[in-house]
């Protein structure tokens, strides 16, 4: 199940929650050439989910839902390029659990 929020696509794949960027927000960066994540293991609701610096914009993105950090995009740190992506494999930003469900279904569809 995919909803979105803040630019941003929220994938539920069975107890992780996958944010990755919306096609409109890729397009709005341009080519991304840095991606830096906070070192924290848990985000809130309108936290910093990361700080991005593209061809077009530079811009600290916020979380629309909290939850536990189990993973970063390691790949995307190393080759930013990989945000423009149209592969949720290649794309993603980070990965959480302990999502409120609730929260979750009231993003837009």
């Amino acid at each position: 199940m995919q909803k979105r929020a803040n630019f941003l696509f929220v994938t539920k794949k069975a107890d992780e929650y996958i944010l990755s960027m919306t096609p409109e927000l890729q397009d709005d960066l341009g080519t991304i050439g840095l991606i830096d994540f906070p070192e924290q293991e848990r985000v809130e609701v309108g936290s910093t989910l990361a700080n991005i610096e593209a061809a077009k914009s530079v811009l600290e993105l916020d979380s629309p839902i909290a939850g536990d950090i189990v993973a970063i995009n390691e790949a995307a740190v190393d080759m930013p390029r990989l945000l423009n992506s149209d592969k949720l494999e290649e794309n993603w930003l980070v990965k959480l659990n302990h999502v409120d469900e609730d929260a979750f279904q009231t993003l837009e569809d």
